[in-house]
């Protein structure tokens, strides 16, 4: 990646815009289309920029409305609550998007970055809620995820600094294991998205997800410039058409829907602040802040725009600030969304004012619960098949990554080897880890982090330590810092 010069979509060479003055990239809008302007700052007409954006609410939308219904559930909500909790996540997500891709002052990585309700918290904050109960347990999750939020705001800039310890064969690794340890989740959605569920399994949810792939597949091929890059939008759509004469798709959702709904701050109540419960998901947002890293990383080399300490250090702080906010409006810990940066990677569309679109949208499915209804109708068999597209492009952007970090060295294939290994544990034999203290579950059980760090620890063994000792010739210098490769 090449930070000083980017192409442009008519072969053209054109220079990134320099930094602000406080050292982070201001990006600042600029409506025109002139050789200038990065990709990413590129602003689309109207309706490319709601189509496209949309594209991405489509993407994550199962992923930001999955841990509240959990959570939710959990906790004992009544069906109105439980809507309620939803529409609060898809508000906090789409204010969390628009925070990360706008930016304010030092706040927001200001690239085309997708936040959402983190996942890796849903263990521990149904743990509280078995702890205090179904009266208690929302209070003290939200006021865990407020100092949280605010750990990960104040440790942003120290945080960012561990950038040195990730070479492009660290990258490339940890975006091979983002790719792949999503690729469950996608195979999961095609057989019907949960155990026990109707028809889930048959053959008639696997064909739907199959044609659905064969459909974003054909689309890309066949398909070319504006329409080529709505191929996942077209196949959805062609999917969940197809789902109705098959059953798997149902308007119920639609008509029990309210039409518009406030968000009602401390909703559930005053937040309350347990000091186990703050230990436990403040190690849920160590864990989060890692594989936000990974993710600005990934999308920097996608995008052709480095993700560099002050990038890393707005967007952390973003997510921070975020996080902090959310429970204010009855939502959970914001973090980054992978399977968005294999949407980007698929459409080659970089403007991060497409996401901040999908941020727009997310705003409104969240104050208009009947709008988030309609997006929901899509099956998860459907979104299974694009997700194989869209998790598998991001696994074949990591391996593209370690193309370029030189596979010639002993030392880096051990690395990557040992690394993919401990990251694939948790995704083959998901209980491997459950006789271990909360902590260490709590890390391993994410692919992405446990091949992560696993990833920066072996780098600092080969590339760090003892490194004066080495001759130069043994190939174990030169990959401590993270250097520009061509995309």
């Amino acid at each position: 990646m090449a930070p000083s010069n980017t192409s442009t979509e008519d072969g053209g060479s054109t220079p990134d815009r320099p930094p602000g003055p406080d050292g982070v990239s201001t990006n600042l809008p600029d409506t025109s289309s002139g050789p200038g302007v990065h990709p990413v700052d590129e602003l689309l007409p109207p309706m490319r920029l709601f189509s496209t954006g949309l594209q991405h609410v489509a993407a994550m939308y199962a992923g930001v409305v999955a841990p509240p219904l959990i959570v939710g559930a959990g906790v004992g909500l009544s069906p109105a609550e439980l809507a309620l909790l939803i529409s609060a996540s898809l508000f906090t997500a789409g204010l969390a998007t628009l925070l990360q891709t706008l930016g304010i002052w030092k706040i927001g990585a200001r690239l085309p970055f997708v936040n959402g309700v983190s996942f890796a918290g849903v263990a521990p904050m149904i743990a509280i809620a078995k702890e205090h109960g179904p009266k208690d347990a929302l209070p003290v999750i939200f006021g865990a995820v407020i100092v949280a939020g605010l750990l990960c705001f104040l440790a942003a800039p120290y945080f960012c600094k561990l950038i040195r310890f990730f070479p492009p064969v660290v990258q490339g690794t940890v975006i091979t294991l983002i790719g792949v340890s999503l690729l469950p989740v996608a195979v999961n959605w095609a057989r019907g998205g949960a155990p026990g569920a109707p028809g889930y399994g048959s053959t008639r949810a696997i064909g739907l997800a199959a044609t659905t792939l064969v459909a974003v597949v054909l689309c890309n091929r066949l398909l070319r410039g504006f329409w080529q890059q709505l191929s996942l939008l077209i196949g959805l759509a062609i999917g969940t058409l197809l789902a109705f004469p098959l059953g798997l798709a149902d308007f119920g959702a639609v008509q029990d829907a309210k039409v518009f709904a406030l968000p009602s701050p401390f909703h559930f109540g005053a937040p309350m602040f347990d000091a186990a419960a703050i230990i436990s998901l403040c190690i849920v947002m160590v864990v989060s802040m890692t594989e936000s890293t990974a993710d600005m990383l990934a999308l920097g080399r996608i995008v052709d725009r480095e993700a560099d300490e002050p990038v890393l250090a707005a967007g952390l702080r973003a997510d921070g600030l975020a996080t902090a906010l959310s429970p204010v409006f009855n939502g959970f810990a914001a973090s980054a969304f992978a399977q968005n940066i294999g949407l980007v990677a698929l459409t080659k569309i970089r403007s991060r004012f497409v996401v901040a679109a999908g941020g727009g949208i997310l705003i409104l499915l969240g104050l208009f619960p009947v709008l988030g209804s309609v997006v929901s109708l899509v099956p998860q068999p459907v979104l299974g098949g694009a997700g194989i597209v869209l998790f598998g492009t991001v696994a074949a952007s990591g391996i593209r990554t370690l193309a370029e970090a030189g596979m010639e060295s002993s030392s880096n294939t051990i690395l990557v080897s040992v690394s993919l290994g401990v990251g694939i544990i948790p995704i083959a034999a998901p209980t491997f880890y459950d006789a271990f203290p909360e902590a260490v579950r709590t890390l391993m059980h994410s692919g992405i982090s446990a091949g992560c760090v696993m990833a920066v620890l072996l780098n600092l063994l080969f590339h760090h330590v003892g490194v004066a000792r080495r001759s130069p010739t043994d190939g174990s210098t030169g990959a401590t810092v993270p250097t520009a490769t061509p995309s």
